[in-house]
């Protein structure tokens, strides 16, 4: 039996449709939406991440930032325009809002993209699960508002609480496609605090519970479109806050080989379960079900150290991990750091990527291509 994911019914409703569907149909998340495309043989993503509206909205200069940002995504968006976008984490400050208007900055920060109508869909962050608001609340307001949104909802039992956003997209080469040759991956990787008046702490790490269900995802897959292995299909995995191997990549980073801003020292906080020592560790699960079943993953990419652009290949697993750029002109920063997003730009067939960073006057930097030379 196969798989039908729907996108007006709970994730993973099963339905005995065989004789309805070929295979690759019936593995297909988003029935009712515009397949995700290349263009002419290319494929270009850009990564926003750490926004951070709502900050200080009651003082007169977190207003101006939020104003800042919605320039900055305006001009990416008209300079580099992408084929698809990603907000990965950090949309809202969320212990700076009220619970009456907290999800209102989703309409704000959306705007850009659904006047340029280009589809997206996001992570979230740690600041955006506080006590007036929550990962879920924004998921639905931005589903709500957007059409070309492709978030959605982990299945019941999958990402802990405070960690819906567990999902993926796929990308095909055309319309016309039986399988796609990309899929994007999203995880959550929770922090901040529940929402309510009863408020308490969520762990920082994406949720054991997720380990198996990238297994049974991948093996449905394997199943409806043969094996990544054999077929070439490609991965991208996204999640805001970076797994604890970035810790001992940064140790050891090469500037000249692995460029981009390295100004944000990683310690306590700065990585998936490392807010106390009783949590160390505890992202493992989720990290090696990535590393044992997606196969052909051109890297990970991850926000929360808003100081970080760079790109290493972890020697342990051989991925490579990216930080995007930080975007928003919220939360904390520094003058000379800028502001901007990563960009990924596929070509049909390649087995590498090209990324570099974009900054807000067009200028490009730390242009790199990720293939298996990348960091070794």
């Amino acid at each position: 039996m196969y798989i039908l994911h729907t996108a007006h019914l709970p994730l993973h409703s099963y339905f005995d449709v065989e004789s309805m569907f070929s295979p690759q149909e019936l593995l297909n998340p988003y029935p009712h939406k515009p397949r995700v495309t290349y263009k002419n043989g290319r494929f270009k993503l850009s990564v926003f991440s750490d926004l951070h509206y709502g900050e200080a909205e009651d003082l007169s200069w977190g207003p101006e930032q939020d104003r800042n940002s919605d320039t900055v995504m305006r001009a990416i968006l008209k300079i580099d325009p992408p084929d698809y976008v990603v907000i990965n984490g950090d949309l809202i400050t969320g212990e700076n809002t009220f619970r009456e208007n907290s999800t209102l900055y989703m309409d704000r920060l959306l705007t850009p993209l659904i006047n340029a109508n280009i589809p997206f869909s996001s992570t979230y962050g740690n600041h955006d699960n506080r006590p007036n608001i929550s990962h879920l609340a924004e998921m639905e307001r931005e589903v709500k508002l957007a059409p070309l949104s492709y978030s959605r909802r982990a299945p019941p039992g999958v990402g802990g609480i405070g960690g819906e956003a567990n999902y993926w997209v796929p990308v095909y080469a055309d319309k016309s496609a039986r399988s796609p040759c990309l899929v994007l991956w999203f995880f959550d990787s929770r922090g901040g605090y529940t929402s309510g008046p009863n408020s308490t702490a969520l762990p920082d790490w994406v949720d054991e519970s997720v380990a198996p269900w990238i297994q049974q995802e991948s093996a449905a897959m394997d199943s409806a479109w043969g094996s990544a292995t054999e077929t070439g299909r490609q991965a991208l995995v996204f999640a805001h806050i970076p797994p604890s191997t970035m810790r001992k990549l940064q140790q050891s980073l090469n500037s000249s080989k692995e460029p981009g801003l390295n100004a944000d020292q990683l310690g306590s906080g700065s990585t998936q379960g490392s807010n106390n020592p009783t949590s160390v560790g505890k992202e493992l699960a989720w990290w090696y079900a990535v590393r044992d079943y997606i196969k052909n993953i051109h890297a990970t990419v991850h926000g929360h150290a808003h100081g970080n652009e760079w790109c290493a290949r972890d020697p342990s697993t051989s991925i490579i991990l990216c930080f995007n750029k930080h975007t928003g002109y919220g939360g904390y920063s520094s003058p000379d750091w800028g502001h901007g997003v990563r960009t990924f730009d596929f070509k049909l067939g390649e087995e590498s990527a090209h990324t570099y960073i974009r900054m807000q006057n067009g200028s490009t930097h730390a242009e790199v291509v990720l293939d298996k030379q990348y960091g070794i």
